[in-house]
């Protein structure tokens, strides 16, 4: 929509607490993972609702850990891939 293109990577990196990760601060405020098992469970998924200033309305995923949601971009590209690992479950 804006002329970006996105190239989801998916991975296993091994133990995550081997890892250094140095986010951008511009762009991401804090880095939190969450199991597969957790994406999977219903009470952890929902959709936000938005409708635009035109009258037009649309649906986008969220998923929900404590504090932490999965939104905008970053929920849709994982509800994508949790469609093709577990087409069965999600």
């Amino acid at each position: 929509q804006h002329g970006m293109t996105v190239a989801p990577i998916v991975a296993n990196l091994g133990p995550l607490e081997a890892l250094t990760l140095t986010p951008n601060p511009d762009e991401v405020e804090e880095v939190f993972t969450l199991p597969l098992a957790h994406l999977l469970r219903e009470e952890n998924q929902g959709y936000t609702h938005f409708r635009t200033a035109s009258g037009y309305g649309y649906t986008l995923p969220v998923f929900l850990n404590g504090p932490h949601k999965v939104w905008g971009l970053t929920a849709i590209v994982t509800e994508l891939t949790l469609e093709l690992l577990v087409p069965g479950r999600y």
